[in-house]
């Protein structure tokens, strides 16, 4: 594809598709009061969806992360699916079940075993038949024998294969879940895969290994480009920022919030960097989001997230921060994304308001102190090379790999310097460290009481990873391992 030259002396193009990295998404379907908000909360372990014995209840999309015996994946609950109904809000919820199709990996059909199929069933097995999607049947309410020969009905409409659960109790969920883990790809469960990661080795392993020989690809793979994900809530200035880079309109922009929907991957080039910029949707407060294709945005940003290295979350100074700000980052942290926050349209406050909405971002964003925050005005360009400055340090820190020998080096001086307090009684001790992987920086100490090390030492101790290795703007995870049994305590 031609490259095009941009105003900024620096070359930009549009990238292909994006690609669907991530966690996988699993859609619940069905007409309603079939219980599928009461499955959402089975399978996430939580109370996030209302349940009430009438339909109707879940009208918007909601999203929660789930877990299929090990293997992660995002969760959509969807408003209750009748197409034949002359109610607009059914018709609304009937398209947005369409809109989590186009976007499922996976899609769990509920029925209500205790009722004959009615119309509504037969459209929706009609319509997943019309998708190349991987579909589980299930018929819920099923918590006796009796129960369990009604839903023998469900097979009428034609189903390969029907699971038969209760959600209010959990009778066959477990089962279920067994098959829908059969389904999902081999996802990156990242707490299981950083504890055992170095599992394999011994006390004396750190010895046996190269001394400054970092644990990175060979030297012949192909270049990894890291993806940058702009988020934050609408109107914040995401797809202006996108604008300023490449010099050009690239993006659509409006004053008014939802403009952008879809997640638009750009390929930004800069001396000899390469950063791909996924301009995202304005993620609103659950209640504020419309139904249609501003939900679909929704799903869009949170999968952008997912697939990104570095987040950038746009603030708007005029505006101030909020908690939706803290939960948006919130969404970064949990992926262990690297972070940088960008106080947008400074250019709109006298000198005291600026560092009124300084402190005040500070102040919301205090969970995360080691993220670089600067004050921009994307409008004028002002802070923006220093923004852009910040990303690609904290990028190129998010996948900074360091020698055992030389993390045991900066350990020992670290216990030299503070040894780990006695808990209990017991002396804590300390053997040696390694960094197991990164993106983000995750290390591994092993030690003979996991549980005893105080998380007031954990926090010392990361934040003098953070110092010595500059680690600045990355989470970083410090998983604790007994060195004579396989038990992992997380930092």
């Amino acid at each position: 594809m031609a490259k095009k030259r941009s105003s900024a002396g620096r070359w930009a193009r549009q990238t292909a598709a994006p690609d669907r990295a991530g966690r996988p998404l699993v859609a619940i379907v069905g007409r309603p009061n079939v219980g599928k908000s009461s499955l959402f909360n089975r399978l996430t372990r939580s109370r996030l969806a209302i349940v009430e014995d009438r339909p109707g209840v879940t009208r918007d999309r909601l999203y929660a992360d789930g877990s299929a015996f090990g293997k992660p994946y995002l969760l959509i609950d969807t408003g209750g699916f009748d197409p034949q109904s002359d109610d607009p809000m059914a018709k609304s919820i009937a398209g947005q079940v369409r809109i989590a199709l186009s976007e499922a990996d996976v899609v769990l059909c509920l029925f209500d075993a205790t009722t004959d199929a009615l119309p509504a069933d037969r459209e929706a097995v009609a319509l997943l038949r019309q998708t190349e999607l991987p579909v589980l049947y299930v018929a819920n309410k099923v918590d006796n024998r009796e129960r369990s020969a009604m839903a023998q009905e469900l097979y009428r409409l034609g189903l390969p294969e029907l699971h038969e659960i209760s959600a209010l109790h959990g009778h066959g969920v477990g089962d279920l879940e067994e098959a829908l883990s059969a389904l999902l790809p081999a996802g990156e469960d990242e707490t299981a895969s950083e504890a055992g990661a170095h599992e394999e080795w011994g006390e004396g392993d750190a010895q046996e290994r190269p001394d400054d020989q970092p644990d990175d690809q060979p030297d012949d793979q192909p270049e990894r480009i890291a993806r940058i994900a702009i988020v934050g809530r609408p109107n914040a200035g995401k797809s202006s920022l996108v604008n300023r880079l490449l010099g050009e309109q690239r993006q659509l922009v409006d004053d008014r919030p939802g403009t952008t929907v879809d997640s638009i991957d750009t390929l930004y080039e800069y001396g000899d960097r390469k950063l791909i910029l996924i301009d995202t949707a304005g993620i609103r407060r659950k209640r504020s989001v419309e139904r249609g294709m501003e939900g679909l945005a929704v799903i869009q940003a949170i999968r952008a997230i997912e697939r990104s290295d570095t987040v950038v979350l746009m603030i708007d100074a005029a505006a101030g921060p909020s908690e939706q700000d803290t939960k948006i980052v919130g969404l970064a942290l949990e992926r262990g994304r690297a972070v940088v926050v960008a106080l947008n349209k400074i250019d709109l406050l006298s000198g005291e308001e600026r560092e009124q909405a300084q402190q005040a971002a500070k102040d919301l964003l205090r969970f995360m102190p080691w993220a670089p925050l600067l004050r921009v005005s994307v409008k004028s360009g002002r802070g923006v090379p220093a923004l852009l400055d910040a990303i690609a340090e904290v990028t190129a820190n998010h996948a900074r790999r360091a020698g055992t020998g030389e993390v045991n080096r900066f350990f020992e001086e670290v216990l030299e310097r503070h040894p780990p307090p006695t808990s209990g009684g017991r002396a804590v001790r300390l053997y040696f460290a390694t960094q197991a992987r990164s993106r983000p920086p995750t290390f591994v100490i092993s030690t003979n009481h996991p549980d005893r090390v105080h998380f007031s030492y954990q926090r010392y101790v990361v934040n003098q990873l953070r110092e010595r290795f500059g680690l600045h703007g990355t989470p970083i995870r410090v998983f604790y391992r007994d060195k004579n049994k396989n038990k992992n305590k997380k930092s």
